[in-house]
């Protein structure tokens, strides 16, 4: 069934991308067929492949609430685009329809002199709530709690609140968790709309309350998105530092958060920068902006490497052989330590293994790298040994268990020192302990070498 969802939703966007040609020559029924059509997700992800002027174009066609919808799931670069195709009317319109915590976070990505005039042009309540949201640090829980909610007094009823609900639910961004507050806005419980449905209207609010999951809003989004996740919520009030309610965060965002997190996390375990777009709408200067600074960092940390070759110059001339299986040593210690830390980082990021735990780490992590070493010794010694001789060959198998040993326990205690001192442990990224391991695993083959045979 999914491979069918699948497919189905690829013929959709073949047939929007057929569509679009038709739309370039001044048949637009087609298109708007396609997207009046489509699933939203499938319209998001056809908007995000177009260039910027097919994108405003099949953007202009959508119904008012499936734009407002399309364009709170565009990445916030792609909208910022969009804003800069559509005129001025259109902007202030769309700007307007969004609720406070996406539009905080669009006008983030706007020019400032902009971001400021769409600001001012608002209704003067939706000017204040996004001035709240907007009053938060960035990536914080506050950039993503929406103001816009019901929140009930500790001494109503049951359909004393129901009532509330019902009365707020036009403005309220969702009612299916319901903050219980006392007279300081202080949240004393949490009830579901299913509950508040179920209870006797007479049934006093305390009795059926429970005891809130809540965030503050200077809290890591991270943070919040994982309580969110972990308590399976469908939102969870945010607090300010005095624990009064500030706004809700939905699952909704929570799931973007941990999109985002994933996204880049994945993109500095690779060695680059998060694209601010999607691939397809991202400019090659971006993609090179987005990669080199990496590898000018990991083009200085390889110098290690030739210092460390330099050192051994001496060693090398006088068993050249051992020159021919430097590539395979550090390949293999560069891809075991690059194991060890992608396995360690999603480990921290998902809170399955602490600081404390570092002990038990660096001895799992140590008795996984002397047995890959050992079993991909038994496996090299046969190849080696048709190259060279017994005593080389003795000194890669060797090496290899003494490098992926260094190589898993690098690779396990890297992230947790990174996140220790408070920095990001995907920062710590793969390339880095690849470079690291490359010197250090040419240090023990040499120091090996030299032991065997006598150097």
């Amino acid at each position: 069934m999914r491979r069918a969802d699948r497919r189905r939703q690829e013929d959709g966007l073949e047939r929007a991308a057929q569509a679009l040609q038709r739309a370039r020559s001044g048949d637009l029924t087609g298109l708007r067929a396609i997207l009046l059509g489509a699933d939203l997700p499938v319209v998001v992800d056809e908007l995000e492949r177009m260039a910027p002027a097919q994108r405003t174009t099949a953007f202009r066609l959508l119904p008012r609430a499936s734009a407002v919808r399309a364009f709170q799931m565009l990445a916030p670069a792609v909208q910022a685009d969009l804003l800069g195709e559509l005129g001025s009317r259109d902007v202030s319109r769309l700007i307007a329809d969004l609720d406070p915590d996406d539009r905080a976070r669009t006008l983030d990505g706007l020019d400032h002199d902009l971001a400021r005039q769409l600001l001012a042009g608002l209704p003067e309540d939706q000017r204040a709530k996004t001035q709240r949201v907007l009053a938060h640090e960035p990536e914080t829980i506050g950039r993503w709690a929406t103001p816009e909610l019901v929140s009930v007094p500790k001494d109503a009823t049951a359909g004393e609140a129901l009532r509330a609900v019902q009365e707020g639910i036009g403005a309220a961004e969702t009612v299916y968790v319901v903050p219980v507050i006392d007279p300081d806005r202080r949240v004393v419980g949490v009830v579901s709309l299913r509950r508040l449905l179920a209870t006797d209207p007479e049934v006093p609010l305390a009795s059926i309350m429970r005891e809130p999951i809540s965030v503050h809003a200077t809290d890591d989004q991270e943070i919040g998105a994982n309580v969110v996740r972990d308590h399976g919520a469908l939102a969870v009030p945010v607090l300010d530092d005095e624990e009064r309610l500030v706004g809700l965060f939905t699952v909704d965002d929570a799931m973007r958060v941990l999109q985002l997190e994933e996204d880049e996390d994945s993109a500095r375990t690779a060695g680059t920068s998060r694209l601010v777009k999607p691939y397809l709408s991202t400019s090659v200067a971006s993609l090179v902006r987005s990669r080199i600074a990496w590898l000018l960092i990991l083009i200085v940390a390889a110098t290690l490497t030739v210092n460390v070759l330099d050192y051994f110059e001496a060693s090398l001339e006088q068993v050249v052989t051992l020159a021919l299986f430097i590539p395979l040593l550090i390949g293999t210690g560069g891809n075991v330590g690059a194991q060890a830390a992608s396995t360690m980082i999603r480990a921290v990021a998902v809170d399955d293994v602490r600081f404390v735990d570092l002990p038990r780490v660096l001895g799992k992590e140590l008795a996984t790298g002397v047995a890959l070493g050992a079993a991909l010794a038994i496996v090299a010694y046969a190849p080696a040994r048709f190259f060279t001789d017994g005593q080389v060959a003795l000194v890669i198998c060797l090496s290899l268990v003494v490098v992926c040993a260094l190589a898993a326990t690098a690779g396990g205690l890297i992230p947790l020192l990174a996140r220790r001192f408070g920095v990001d442990p995907a920062v710590v990224s793969a390339p880095f302990i690849t470079t690291f391991v490359d010197a250090t695993g040419l240090v023990v083959y040499f120091l090996i070498a030299g032991a065997v045979l006598g150097l």
